[in-house]
Parts: C-alpha cells; sequence; structure tokens
C-alpha cells in the first residue's frame, strides 16, 4: 500500500521553519516499508527535517504495532525519515 496524505494528521500548530511538529499517522503498511526513503514524498510540502512522525500499523483492523519515525531530511520533495523506534512491540490489556 502507499502512503495515505489523509491519514497523516498534525497534533500541534508550529509554524513551519519555528519548531518541530508531532504527526499522528495510521497505516496498514509494514515499518519497513514506512521508514524507506521516498515513503512520505507526497507530504513533502509540510514535513520539515525534525519532524516527529507517530505511526500505529493496523492488520486486519487491529493494531499491531506503534512506530516513532524523524524526519530525517526533505529535500527536492524527497523525503527520508529514521528507521523506525518501537514504541510498542504489542498491543494488550490484562485486565
Amino acid at each position: 500500500m502507499a502512503f495515505t496524505p489523509q491519514s497523516l494528521i498534525p497534533q500541534n500548530n508550529s509554524s513551519k521553519g519555528l519548531g518541530i511538529t508531532l504527526y499522528t499517522y495510521k497505516t496498514t503498511d509494514a515499518k519497513g516499508t514506512i521508514d524507506s526513503s521516498g515513503y512520505f514524498n507526497n507530504a513533502s510540502y509540510i514535513l520539515e527535517k525534525g519532524d516527529i512522525i507517530d505511526t500505529v500499523v493496523f492488520t486486519t483492523g487491529t493494531p499491531v504495532g506503534c512506530y516513532r519515525f524523524y524526519v530525517l531530511s526533505n529535500s527536492a520533495g524527497v523525503v527520508d525519515v529514521s528507521d523506525a523506534t518501537a514504541a510498542t512491540s504489542s498491543f494488550g490489556d490484562t485486565d
């Protein structure tokens, strides 16, 4: 599957160039696909170096992983993000 721009939601109102913007993103793509250079190219007009993208990966409607990506570069419309940092490797409830 490809990047879905409508699923990239800013969570704060950082002025462009004046701070870091935190985004949330929901997808069915694997983390290895997401952290490939160019995955977020269709959002190059809003993403800046240093921005944070908290991502939840779903499989058949069930969350299977939560990852944090950092925008490493955005040059000539090509966005590169860091390798995934796992926020959690599994979802569950013990009660």
